[in-house]
């Protein structure tokens, strides 16, 4: 029996096909709250003079093993890695090219294929239940050709789990969901049984990964979307027009929607923009049945200040809140103008939310707004800045402060493939430093191009058509099992939040200063959405410090 070259590395490691596995550092001995998941990555080269490939099987072994899955970590074309104009910051490679992203459940019978010389990895997650005990624990993962010529390698991690769990995440977390993006990909009807089915595996995956608001289509998101154009219909309200011209409203499909995503853990509900994107200058598509026949009743031919689409929206609104109130969910749902306006969109932006504020008194706007100027202008309470433009809203300490990212044009934390893992993870760093109450982007499943002309393959194009670096447009992939098949990055943003909560414990239990300090040891004496530690050792010791701390306080 001939052996592979195997070992256990960081989830934060990116290994290509063409490296070299002795140049990965090997980690096996971890540490974990009772409430979060482990993961890491078990990777492998087959260098031996065998068949050129070779199918083996994936075995688990040890306490943990029942609790563990195991995934394919795949590589994605990239024709576009960064931004063309914008190239600041820590990249893996600059190039076009393959990057591993996806993480794909085991076919073969469980199993891997074993290349001649390609380096490959398979990405563990461990998820222990609620009652699971504190202690030292193991696992062990073996691929396996079990046939001749046999060809094998094992590898083995040591867990201790903690007698302390995480707290509660409190910030919001949102990446919007495009239902109409998976009822295109997978060729099913709009909320059909089957798109129902599909939606509900893309919210848990995203619930899962630490995403409490989900992107709610009252009405179809005009986002995205070139002028005149529309995206497929996927409007939960039903709309009438009566005889008397009052407008009737019917909830179902909305319901079922607040059912749904409260089983899944769903916290909180965001409202499309009420008004078009880059200047609100029109209304978004609304279909309205009138005398029977379902008619575009609003859109990009509706002026946006206009009387007819007030008219609406003086009855929509209420209603609206109406139903989320009895549904006990009304604090907890977040409302939009129009998305990044600028400071030549100042006027039209204030006009266009004078007409929905009288309805939405005591209630949550925001939009994503980088200009301290236009802020300042009192158009809107609560603000998004992108993490490159939002250090005067911090310098002027603005209240329950929001951040987004989107095609960064600084060294800021992204999600591109081309990027380092750490560089996507320490955004959680920065948004506890910082007391950022909710983050924002634009793409968990956006499978478009430009301004959705055209659908794209996710599978063979990552950049929606050289729209955007590659990875900026989605993090999941629509899986052909009908599941939302997740990412690295879609695993580093997880544990971005849960850095986040592990801060909140440590500061519950030392002080915030204390949590504060603790963040800047190992720097050089700054930490901002700019500046930042350029590796995965200092958020990796960050954590270790953390579950020290958290387990000598435990002890004691």
């Amino acid at each position: 029996m001939e052996q592979l070259k195997i070992k256990t590395v960081s989830s934060l490691e990116k290994c290509f096909f063409d490296e070299r596995i002795d140049d990965k550092t090997e980690k096996r001995e971890f540490t974990i709250f009772k409430n979060e998941p482990l993961t890491f990555q078990v990777i492998y080269t087959n260098t031996l003079k065998t068949k050129p490939i070779l199918r083996a099987a994936v075995r688990l072994s040890g306490s943990l093993a029942q609790y563990a899955t195991v995934r394919q970590v795949v590589h994605i074309p990239s024709m576009q890695p960064m931004n063309q104009n914008f190239q600041e910051g820590a990249y893996l490679r600059r190039e076009p090219g393959m990057y591993p992203d996806l993480l794909r459940p085991l076919h073969y019978n469980d199993g891997t294929m074993l290349p001649m010389n390609r380096l490959r990895a398979l990405f563990v997650e461990v998820r222990l239940p609620e009652d699971f005990s504190a202690g030292e624990y193991d696992l062990s993962v073996k691929i396996d050709t079990e046939s001749e010529p046999r060809v094998c390698g094992e590898t083995s991690v040591s867990v201790k789990v903690l007698d302390v769990c995480l707290p509660p995440q409190e910030l919001i977390h949102t990446e919007w969901l495009y239902t109409d993006c998976i009822a295109n990909h997978y060729g099913v009807k709009a909320f059909s049984e089957k798109h129902w089915s599909l939606i509900e595996s893309f919210i848990k995956t995203a619930v899962d990964n630490g995403i409490n608001m989900i992107l709610t289509p009252v009405f179809t998101p005009e986002l995205d979307t070139y002028v005149g154009g529309e995206r497929l219909t996927t409007q939960l309200v039903d709309i009438s027009l009566g005889d008397d011209g009052r407008y009737i409203f019917g909830f179902e499909k909305l319901h079922r929607w607040i059912d749904m995503c409260e089983r899944l853990g769903v916290k909180y509900y965001e409202i499309p923009h009420f008004f078009t994107q880059w200047g609100a200058a029109h209304a978004p598509k609304i279909i309205v049945k009138v005398k029977g026949r379902k008619r575009k009743y609003f859109g990009w031919h509706t002026d946006s200040a206009g009387e007819e689409y007030a008219d609406f929206l003086s009855q929509f609104i209420p209603a609206l809140v109406g139903e989320f109130k009895r549904r006990g969910v009304d604090k907890n749902c977040y409302y939009h103008v129009s998305d990044e306006p600028h400071l030549p969109d100042l006027e039209q932006y204030k006009r266009c939310k004078e007409l929905i504020a009288p309805y939405l008194e005591g209630y949550h706007i925001i939009d994503a707004l980088s200009d301290y100027e236009f802020y300042e202008s009192g158009a809107l309470d609560k603000p998004v800045p992108a993490t490159k433009a939002i250090a005067p809203f911090i310098e002027h300490k603005v209240e329950g402060l929001w951040a987004y990212y989107c095609q960064s044009g600084t060294a800021v934390s992204d999600r591109f493939f081309s990027m380092p893992l750490w560089r996507t993870r320490i955004l959680g760093v920065q948004l506890y430093l910082y007391d950022i109450e909710g983050f924002l982007h634009w793409g968990y499943n956006f499978y478009n191009n430009k301004y959705s002309y055209d659908v794209i393959d996710p599978f063979g194009d990552s950049s929606g058509e050289y729209f955007v670096a590659s990875g900026d447009t989605y993090l999941v992939y629509p899986g052909n099992d009908g599941t939302a098949w997740g990412s690295l990055r879609l695993n580093a943003m997880r544990e971005a939040m849960e850095d986040i909560r592990a801060l909140k414990l440590y500061e519950s239990l030392f002080g915030r200063e204390a949590a504060k300090a603790l963040v800047m040891e190992g720097t050089d004496g700054r930490l901002d959405f700019l500046h930042y530690p350029q590796s995965a050792e200092y958020i990796l010791g960050l954590r270790e410090k953390i579950y020290k701390a958290a387990e000598s306080v435990s002890v004691d």
